[in-house]
């Protein structure tokens, strides 16, 4: 058993606060800056706005989440996919235009005087 699980859960007091003003079930965005509370089972239901550094993550909160920490489900880097099917049609255009402009200088124009 890790020590942070015999510490209890960690819930920012001022999102408690704003948690207990709302209604359950009301869709209007809980701003929260604090990507360490721990999802309890009262925030099911609310949808949150995480900040990840740059701008708000809307995240509704599900029964599977409690538990989990808001910070996970706002990530703070920006996946990026490298190759697939676009990645390899640019390179065989830019393969074939690269091609096209060497064939072009490799023969001189018709009638151009050196």
């Amino acid at each position: 058993m890790s020590r942070s699980s015999k510490k209890g859960p960690f819930v920012d007091p001022k999102l408690l606060k704003k948690i207990a003003k709302l209604k359950p079930g009301d869709k209007t965005a809980i701003k929260t800056w604090s990507r360490r509370s721990e999802i309890s089972p009262e925030m099911v239901g609310f949808v949150f706005a995480v900040h990840n550094g740059k701008n708000f993550i809307e995240v509704s909160i599900k029964e599977e989440m409690v538990g989990h920490r808001l910070g996970e489900f706002s990530l703070t880097r920006k996946f990026v996919k490298h190759g697939g099917k676009m990645q390899r049609d640019l390179e065989i255009s830019q393969a074939q235009t690269d091609a096209d402009k060497a064939k072009q200088v490799a023969t001189p124009a018709i009638g151009a005087k050196k």
